[in-house]
């Protein structure tokens, strides 16, 4: 196991947290010394102090490019932090050339086999992947890339949907399109799509871009098409592929038939002759669940939770309060997703949410506080790459702590809290045939990087049709036409992440049935699955906590089956009592 160190400076409220654009020239002199002192060290302590050199620097960098993202995202107009994000557009892919030097330098030390003991050996299995993602060739690219990413973050987040006499971002968008009201969420989501429709030629170039840029680098660096060159940026060393394609396959034949069961008890709960786009969202027809107060109450309502969920989870969450730690307010210019991120040189995760005043608010609350608590667990670690694991483990702790929190939603949701975690079940499984979708969408678009727009919407309609058939869009041609994946700003900025939430649900789930057996023992699991960080692979990290990968036919359906009877079950309880 890595060594631990603890970080002994004063704790710092978020507003004042300095923030300095790094001297590039001067970082790449001590990063380029350091990583020279490491490949002519003569003994074991000189090449430890290299490596600590570096992490220290790496530590310097990223705070400051969390910082700069963290306030970016929380107001897209601020002239100077899109500077500053500008900035790092550039700046990242030579910071990545070198850390690339220092990754090749680690595994041919002299003093290889030692500083595996000392650091651990998922270091060096990083190390291993990330070396075959990058040449010098690929600086341009990469900036191109990130400049892109950049775009489409800062598209969508200039919405502003005329609606109701009121003009609304697309997160406070959504709880209108949440109405119990079927003409109400009609013409939210007619507004949602009329957005997306007016930016639809950038929004296919920009997309045409990306993945042309990714295709080209994947070549030059020797690969057949991108596939295989993401998988590696993701860090993914235990599962290929191919074992997503079972996973898909699996979910097709076991899970999809399931979901189709639910939907027709959808329809005949609402009263509907047929369902369409718009009603996908709704399973009650009084409308779902609400939580109950301000933001500032569900926050107190949170604290409540963590203060009794365990001394760990208080610890954290009262860390995070008086340290102005989380921005949950949606407002005009700011980024319109979720997200959790960590500011190093302060040991500091951060929660950045949008409310809009739907269960989305408890959901995005405890899914971005389950990251934050893992990395909150995990920040002393001494090595950089352990602070958080690969993006599907990270995932586990986000859904799974949504899934902890059940006992607790009476605080959130009062005298509907049963409805909000049928609600919630219901939305996990059905999420499933989503997430698969965007999955194999991806895979078909790099393995085919010269379709047109045109073609990959086609492409798209064709995939949903395959995994979510009784999909209605009710006559409107953006949707039709295969537009929906657009709106999905993975696709954008994170390829391939996407079916990481996919695993992840299979894995919570089997944390939500052990729960409700043995809440205690299964808490002291998920807590050590955070403990242990991105020390191991994804696979090692389940095997220390006893659960199943989700990668065979047999794990796929008894997850989905179990979670299928859970929400009938919970359907019928309701029916009968009402």
């Amino acid at each position: 196991m890595p060594k631990l160190y603890y970080f002994w400076g004063a704790h710092m409220k978020f507003s004042q947290m300095v923030y300095r654009r790094p001297d590039l020239n001067e970082m790449g002199r001590e990063f380029e010394r350091a990583v020279m002192n490491l490949k002519d060290a003569r003994k074991l302590s000189q090449a430890v102090e290299a490596v600590k050199l570096v992490n220290k620097l790496r530590n310097n960098f990223h705070s400051a490019l969390s910082l700069a993202y963290i306030r970016y995202c929380m107001n897209t107009r601020d002239e100077f932090y899109a500077k500053e994000r500008n900035f790092y557009d550039e700046a990242l892919p030579h910071v990545e050339a070198l850390q690339f030097n220092f990754y090749e330098s680690l595994l041919e030390s002299n003093f290889k086999e030692e500083l595996e003991k000392i650091f651990g050996s998922q270091l060096f299995n990083i190390a291993m992947m990330i070396v075959k993602t990058f040449k010098p060739e690929i600086l341009e690219d990469l900036e191109k890339e990130n400049k892109l990413s950049t775009s489409y973050t800062t598209l969508v987040s200039s919405a502003q949907i005329d609606f109701d006499g009121r003009k609304l971002t697309l997160s406070q968008l959504k709880a209108y399109e949440l109405s119990p009201d079927r003409s109400t969420r009609k013409r939210a989501c007619e507004a949602r799509y009329e957005f997306f429709t007016k930016n639809q030629s950038q929004l296919d170039e920009l997309y045409d871009q990306l993945v042309k840029v990714r295709d080209e680098m994947a070549r030059k660096l020797g690969f057949e098409s991108f596939v295989p060159l993401a998988y590696l940026r993701l860090k993914r060393s235990d599962y290929t592929p191919e074992d997503v394609a079972k996973l898909r396959k699996a979910v097709q034949t076991k899970v999809v038939p399931l979901i189709q069961k639910l939907r027709e008890r959808q329809r005949t709960v609402l009263g509907l002759d047929k369902l369409k786009y718009y009603d996908r969202p709704i399973l009650l027809k009084e409308g779902n669940p609400k939580p109950v107060g301000s933001r500032t109450e569900l926050v107190e309502a949170a604290n409540i939770m963590y203060e009794e969920m365990s001394d760990a989870t208080g610890e954290f969450f009262n860390f995070m309060l008086e340290n102005e730690l989380m921005d949950l307010v949606s407002r005009e210019g700011k980024y319109p997703g979720g997200f959790c991120d960590f500011i190093a040189d302060y040991r500091s995760p951060f929660i950045f949410a949008n409310f809009n005043g739907t269960s989305h608010d408890v959901d995005v609350l405890t899914h971005e506080a389950g990251h934050a608590f893992q990395v909150y667990r995990s920040r002393n670690f001494e090595v950089p790459e352990y602070y958080w694991p690969t993006a599907e483990a990270c995932e586990i702790h986000s859904m799974g702590m949504e899934f902890l929190a059940w006992p607790w939603m009476e605080l959130f949701y009062k005298d509907r809290a049963t409805e909000a975690r049928l609600v919630h079940a219901w939305d996990a499984l059905n999420f499933i045939a989503y997430g698969v979708s965007i999955d194999e969408f991806q895979h078909a678009v790099y393995q085919n990087p010269n379709l047109t727009p045109q073609e990959r919407r086609k492409l798209w309609r064709e995939i949903e049709a395959k995994y979510m058939p009784e999909i209605d869009y009710d006559g409107n041609r953006y949707l039709e036409s295969g537009g929906f994946w657009q709106q999905q700003m993975h696709v954008y900025e994170s390829p391939f992440y996407y079916i990481d939430y996919v695993i992840a649900q299979f894995c919570a789930v089997q944390l939500l049935r052990r729960s409700l057996e043995d809440r205690a023992s299964t808490l002291q699991s998920y807590t050590k699955l955070c403990d242990l960080g991105g020390s191991l692979s994804f696979k090692q990290l389940l095997k220390a906590v006893n659960i199943d990968p989700p990668f065979s036919e047999s794990a796929i359906e008894s997850v989905g089956e179990w979670l299928y009877e859970l929400v009938d079950s919970q359907i019928n309880k309701l029916k009968s009592s009402s």
